[in-house]
């Protein structure tokens, strides 16, 4: 377990993350289809927009708790490494968009 601040919100960020995507395809099961552009349907916009922000913060808040406080718990290197293939993710939507 981590034992630091940082190395739980890191944690706890990355937890978040998987509870809103799993939000987010029950959302999309349930019939809720998307439009031209992200915002026009707000209810898989948020949990969207809330999932990716969640998982590129997790990434950050766990290189700072790795690098700053010496955390060395496997549940922030797996919730950085998690954060990282997401904000991957985001980067490649951002730069080449379809």
């Amino acid at each position: 377990m981590p034992k630091t601040l940082l190395g739980k919100w890191s944690v706890a960020l990355a937890i978040a993350f998987f509870l809103l995507l799993a939000t987010l395809a029950r959302l999309a099961a349930s019939g809720q289809e998307g439009g031209e552009t992200f915002s026009d349907n707000l209810l898989l916009a948020i949990p969207g927009l809330l999932s990716g922000v969640s998982g590129v913060a997790a990434f950050f808040t766990g290189i700072a708790a790795i690098l700053r406080r010496r955390e060395r718990s496997p549940l922030v290197f797996l919730a950085t490494a998690v954060g990282l293939l997401v904000l991957i993710f985001v980067l490649g939507e951002v730069s080449s968009p379809h």
